[in-house]
């Protein structure tokens, strides 16, 4: 009997069009043979199962279920595609764990811990992890430019704590512009994370579980037109993403032991991308995301593809390791 799948997208982050975009793409291309795929958008608004009319049905959260033609549909598992709050941070991961419910991202408290970019990289530096110098701020603290500068220099990078799709981060090469970063970046989160630039090759590596085992995939390589891999790089092509990277035999050893290390430290499952620089051969860590895009043109679908993998193979994976 083929398993009712939910495909949650959407959420309540400045992420929600381009979740919904991955969340159509896992409806394109499940194997519609072994699932039954339901696209389920979560708002702050509402939560609604969309037919292939786009007509609006209402889930009842007491137990993630759905009335169709007085058929009560409930789920076998759920296909995670929304990033940012509530997919990428731990709330939907804990809510499916109450209701014991398979889903295909890590865990609630793995989730909240990638997501929250100040408490992963502190959590990582013990374990042998480089990072950049870095400095913290909260929302209503006081603002010592001298004392930000003297710690991570200029020029440096301004970012929210709690944010994905390069939101809310600005590259800084004054004091005089550190306000408006501090504005930029406390828009999208009330924690804020400064951090030393890096001079050097920036790459993103993929690590997920396929057939069972810890899979690293081949590197991409960013090469922003802009001054760094900020929004519209990302999805507005206005950078390279080559794969496979163009690095050394030694920095690609380097930065695979460091991807798969991470993701086994932290206990991760499902997909994962981290994204590091290399300074000479050693790679520091920006961050870990633990839903990454997954529309066609996005960074871990195109690992895959360059690793054999299709996109039905992918997310056929992932729901079989979840409900493993």
């Amino acid at each position: 009997m083929k398993k009712n799948i939910a495909i949650v997208m959407g959420g309540y982050s400045s992420e929600y069009e381009i979740s919904i975009k991955s969340g159509n793409v896992v409806y394109r291309y499940m194997d519609s043979e072994k699932y039954n795929p339901y696209r389920i958008v979560i708002t702050k608004d509402k939560w609604v199962y969309l037919n292939d009319s786009d007509e609006e049905f209402p889930v009842e959260k007491s137990d993630f279920s759905l009335e169709l033609q007085g058929t009560k549909i409930s789920f076998d598992c759920v296909f995670n595609a929304i990033h940012g709050t509530p997919g990428e941070d731990g709330l939907l991961q804990a809510y499916f764990e109450l209701l014991g419910i398979p889903q295909t991202s890590c865990n609630h408290y793995e989730a909240a811990l990638t997501f929250n970019k100040r408490d992963l990289l502190s959590t990582l530096k013990p374990y042998g992890v480089k990072c950049a110098a870095s400095y913290y701020l909260d929302k209503g603290d006081a603002i010592d430019e001298d004392a930000i500068v003297k710690k991570v220099g200029l020029p440096c990078f301004v970012k929210a704590n709690r944010a994905g799709s390069s939101y809310g981060i600005s590259k800084v090469y004054k004091k005089e512009e550190l306000n408006n970063a501090l504005d930029n970046a406390f828009s999208e989160d009330d924690e804020v994370i400064i951090e030393s630039f890096l001079d050097g090759i920036e790459v993103s590596v993929g690590v997920i579980t396929y057939k069972n085992q810890i899979t690293v995939l081949p590197i991409t390589e960013i090469v922003s037109e802009n001054d760094f891999f900020d929004f519209e790089a990302k999805y507005q092509g206005k950078s390279q993403e080559i794969t496979p990277a163009r690095i050394s035999s030694k920095q690609e050893e380097n930065v695979r032991y460091w991807a798969e290390y991470i993701y086994k430290t932290l206990g991760l499952k499902g997909y994962s991308r981290s994204e590091f620089i290399f300074i000479d051969e050693t790679p520091y860590l920006l961050e870990v995301n633990t839903t990454p895009g997954l529309t066609e043109e996005s960074i871990l679908p195109k690992q895959a593809q360059e690793a054999g993998i299709s996109l039905k193979e992918l997310f056929t994976s992932a729901i079989v390791e979840a409900l493993r």
